[in-house]
C-alpha cells in the first residue's frame, strides 16, 4: 500500500465515520474531505471544485427546480385527487398512496414527492384508524423504490451515469434503469402493500388532539405587592427558566396578547398564562409574589384557549410587538383594542434540509420576531417542554407551534418545515399545472430521445418554467437542496482520487480475493450488498460516489461488463430501509411516526432481502456479464 493510498483510505474512513456520527452536516463533512485531499496533494488545486460543474450535479439542481414547479403549479395535487380513491379500506388506501409515491418519484425528486404526499398520509391514517407510522413508512419506502426506475429518480443514478461516461462509454439513458428498477419497485410495493405495513410497530405519535396542554397550563395574576410589578417581562422569564416554564400569553384589561414582547412592563392585574410542570413552578411563583389563579384542568368546553380560540370575555391581540418600545402609549392602547385573527396550534415537521436545523427557538427569536410560541418538541415520539428555547432542532422533529395561521404558514415556508395538519388548498393560476406537466414531459423526452445531453435538456426545462412564470424567480434558488449539491460537488473529486491513487483497485482486490474468491456473480452480489449496507448509514449520493470506482475496478479485474456492477451500485445506493438516517424520507417520518431508531428494520430488512433476490437475476439478465 502506497502513501497516497493510505492517505485517501484514512480520509474516507474518517469521512464515513463522521457521516454516520451525524455531528456535522453531510455537506460540511464532504467539503472537509475534499479540502484535506487538496492539502495532501491527492486532488490538484485547480480541479478542486470541478465537481460542481459535473453534469450530474447540474442535473440534480435542475430536477429539484422542475419538481418544485410541479408542486406549486398544482399538477401533483390534480394527479393525487384523480388517483387516490375517496373511499377504500386500509390495504387499498396504502396501496394507492404508496403506488402514487413510487410513480412520482420516478420523474421528480423523491423527497419532494414525499413532502407532497405526507400530509395526505397523515389524513389517511386518521381516516382508517391506523397509527401514522403504518401509513408513513410504506409511503417513504415506496418513494425510495420509485427513484430506482429512471435516470432522474434519485441522485445516485445520475452519479453512476457520470462515472460510466468518464470510463469511456456514454452515460446511461433516461430509461436504462427501468427494467431492473421497475422489477425491484413492483416486487417491493407488493410486499409492502400485502405484508410489510403490518410489520410496522405501533407507536404513539405526536398529535394536537393528544397534546395535553391542560395538565401544564397555569394562569397566574400579578398583584399589587408582587416583586415583578414595574419590571419587564423578560426578568420573569429568566426566573421561570429555573422551573422549565414558558410564558405563552398575557392578558391585560381583558385583551389577550399571544407571545408578548419581553420588554413589556408588568402591571398590577396582569395575568400570565404559563406552560409548565406545576410541581416545579409553585416555589418560583411564591418567590415572585404571583397569585395562582387556577390550574387549567379540563373541562373540555373550556379548552378553547389551549386550542387557540378566544377566551371568554377577552379579545385577542396577536401582533408582533418588536416595535412597541418606539410607539406612544396612546398608540399602543389603541392597537391593543384591535381584534385580529384567532390563534391556532399547529404541528410542523422539520425537513432534512430545513434552515432551522441545529438552531433553537432562542436563536430564531420565535417570539420577538414572529409572534410564535414553541409549545413542545416531539423527537422520535417523545414529547418535551423542558428547556425548549435552547433545544437545537433536528431533522424529523415535530414542532408544536402556537400563533396566527398566516404567520405559521409563512414560517413553515421560510424555514423548510412541512405542516402535518391539513393544508389550505392552493389555487394556482389557471393553466399552470398543464404548463408544468408539458415542460417536465418535454425535458424527459429530450433527454430520453438523445436530442440534448441530460443536463442541457433539464436546464432548458428550468428556463422554460421561469420564462412562463410557473415558478417565481425567487423560489428557483429556494427550491434547491444546497447541502446535497455541495455534497455531490465535493465528493466527486474525492472519488476521483480513489481511482487515481489505486485505492479503488486495492479495495476491489480485497473483496475479490477474500469474499467473492474470483467469481463474477458473487462479486456482483458483494458490490450490491456492501453498497446497501453503506447507504443505511451514509448519504446515498456519497455512497454512490465512493462505490462507483470500486465497482469499475472490480469489473476490470474480473474482465466482465462494468455496466452490471454500476447498476448494482445504483440499486444498492437507493435502497436504504434499515435506519432513519440512510435516506431523507426515512428521516422525515421519524418524528411524525413516533419511531425509534430500531423500528425501521422490521419492514426494512425483508424489503432489503427482497431487493437482493429480485435485483441480482435481473442485473444478470438485462446487463449480462
Amino acid at each position: 500500500m502506497t502513501q497516497d493510498q493510505m492517505t485517501i483510505m484514512a480520509i474516507l474512513v474518517a469521512a464515513m465515520g463522521m457521516f454516520i456520527w451525524g455531528k456535522w452536516r453531510h455537506d460540511m463533512v464532504a467539503a472537509g474531505a475534499l479540502l484535506v485531499c487538496v492539502f495532501m496533494g491527492l486532488v490538484p488545486g485547480g480541479e478542486a471544485f470541478a465537481g460542481f460543474g459535473h453534469p450530474a450535479v447540474i442535473t440534480v439542481v435542475c430536477v429539484l427546480v422542475l419538481s418544485h414547479g410541479l408542486q406549486v403549479s398544482g399538477a401533483v395535487d390534480d394527479l393525487a385527487r384523480k388517483v387516490l380513491p375517496a373511499a377504500a379500506g386500509q390495504t387499498m388506501s396504502i396501496a394507492s398512496l404508496t403506488g402514487l409515491a413510487a410513480l412520482l418519484s420516478g420523474f421528480m425528486n423523491n423527497v419532494g414527492a414525499m413532502a407532497l404526499l405526507m400530509p395526505v398520509g397523515v389524513k389517511t391514517a386518521a381516516k382508517q384508524g391506523l397509527s401514522r407510522g403504518k401509513v408513513l413508512m410504506p409511503l417513504a419506502f415506496g418513494s425510495i423504490l420509485g427513484g430506482t426506475m429512471t435516470l432522474i429518480g434519485t441522485p445516485p443514478n445520475l452519479i453512476v451515469s457520470g462515472f460510466r461516461a468518464e470510463a469511456g462509454s456514454a452515460g446511461f439513458g433516461m430509461f436504462d434503469f427501468l427494467p431492473v428498477g421497475l422489477a425491484v419497485t413492483l416486487s417491493g410495493l407488493a410486499f409492502i402493500i400485502l405484508i410489510g405495513w403490518r410489520l410496522v410497530p405501533e407507536r404513539k405519535e405526536t398529535d394536537t388532539d393528544d397534546f395535553d396542554t391542560a395538565v401544564y397550563t397555569t394562569e397566574v395574576r400579578v398583584i399589587s405587592d408582587s416583586k415583578v410589578v414595574g419590571k419587564p417581562l423578560r426578568e420573569v422569564e429568566r426566573t421561570l427558566d429555573a422551573a422549565d416554564a414558558l410564558i405563552i400569553a398575557m392578558v391585560r384589561r381583558g385583551f389577550r396578547l399571544s407571545a408578548p414582547y419581553p420588554g413589556r412592563i408588568l402591571q398590577d392585574g396582569d395575568i400570565l398564562v404559563i406552560q409548565s410542570e406545576p410541581k416545579s413552578l409553585a416555589t418560583v411563583l411564591l418567590d415572585l409574589g404571583l397569585k395562582l389563579e387556577e390550574n387549567v384542568l379540563p373541562p373540555p368546553e373550556s379548552d378553547e384557549e389551549n386550542q387557540g380560540g378566544k377566551e371568554s370575555g377577552a379579545k385577542i391581540d396577536t401582533r408582533n410587538e418588536e416595535t412597541e418600545k418606539a410607539e406612544p402609549t396612546s398608540a399602543k392602547n389603541n392597537k391593543e383594542k384591535i381584534e385580529t385573527s384567532e390563534i391556532v396550534i399547529q404541528e410542523l415537521v422539520a425537513m432534512p434540509n430545513a434552515t432551522l436545523i441545529s438552531r433553537s427557538a432562542r436563536d430564531l427569536e420565535l417570539r420577538s420576531r414572529y409572534g410564535i410560541n414553541l409549545l413542545a418538541i416531539s423527537r422520535s415520539g417523545h414529547r418535551s417542554i423542558k428547556r425548549l428555547r435552547d433545544t437545537s432542532i433536528q431533522a424529523g422533529d415535530v414542532l408544536m407551534l402556537q400563533g396566527r395561521p398566516e404567520v405559521l404558514s409563512g414560517f413553515a415556508s421560510e424555514f423548510g418545515c412541512l405542516p402535518l395538519a391539513p393544508r389550505d388548498v392552493r389555487v394556482p393560476e389557471k393553466g399552470q399545472a398543464l404548463k408544468a406537466t408539458l415542460i417536465m414531459a418535454g425535458a424527459v423526452a429530450g433527454a430520453a430521445l438523445g436530442l440534448a445531453p441530460v443536463a442541457v435538456s433539464f436546464a432548458s426545462g428550468v428556463l422554460a418554467m421561469m420564462a412562463l412564470r410557473v415558478v417565481s424567480l425567487r423560489s428557483v434558488y429556494h427550491s434547491v437542496d444546497w447541502p446535497v449539491i455541495v455534497l455531490l460537488g465535493a465528493m466527486l473529486p474525492v472519488a476521483g482520487a480513489m481511482a487515481s491513487t489505486g485505492a479503488a483497485d486495492m479495495i476491489a482486490r480485497f473483496l475479490l480475493d477474500n469474499v467473492a474468491q474470483g467469481r463474477a456473480v458473487l462479486g456482483l452480489a458483494v458490490i450490491l450488498v456492501v453498497t446497501m449496507l453503506m447507504t443505511d448509514f451514509m448519504n446515498n449520493a456519497a455512497t454512490a460516489a465512493v462505490m462507483c470506482p470500486v465497482a469499475l475496478s472490480t469489473a476490470a479485474q474480473l474482465g466482465v461488463n462494468p455496466d452490471s456492477f454500476l447498476m448494482a451500485v445504483a440499486i444498492g445506493a437507493s435502497c436504504a430501509f434499515l435506519t432513519p438516517i440512510g435516506h431523507q424520507n426515512n428521516t422525515l417520518i421519524l418524528g411524525p411516526g413516533g419511531f425509534h431508531f430500531g423500528d425501521y428494520w422490521r419492514m426494512g430488512l425483508p424489503t432489503d432481502l427482497l431487493v437482493i433476490i429480485v435485483a441480482l437475476p435481473m442485473l444478470l439478465w438485462v446487463w449480462p456479464l
